[in-house]
């Protein structure tokens, strides 16, 4: 079991750049598969980006792809989401989640909000 904290969130205009952090403890870090997944408001949670424990391969959902970049560094036990040319579509709450297997995910982070202004 890991324990997840997600931040870098906050308030961007249409076109802008954020990065998000999530941060494990608790448990070996690296052995994990680690998920972006993000949920509007009154929607209901999807996957957005995801790495696998090497960071060798990484999964993008369509909406996202050339625009967000996930990526990790297993010293610091902490995977980034890289978000550039953000749209007011992309405005939710971004949780952060970890599992041994790819599209198994057991532990979640309580999310970071990310509101894209128009």
């Amino acid at each position: 079991q890991v324990q997840l904290v997600e931040s870098g969130g906050g308030l961007v205009q249409t076109g802008g750049s954020l990065r998000l952090s999530c941060v494990g403890s608790g448990g070996t870090f690296s052995r994990y598969v680690v998920g972006w997944f993000r949920q509007a408001p009154g929607k209901e949670r999807d996957f957005v980006a995801s790495i696998t424990s090497g960071g060798f391969i990484r999964r993008y959902v369509d909406s996202v792809k050339d625009r967000f970049s996930i990526s990790r560094d297993n010293a610091k036990n902490t995977v980034f989401l890289q978000m550039n040319n953000v749209k007011p579509e992309d405005t939710a709450v971004y949780h952060c989640a970890a599992g041994v297997q790819p599209g198994s995910y057991d532990d979640w982070g309580p999310g970071t909000q990310v509101t894209v202004s128009s």
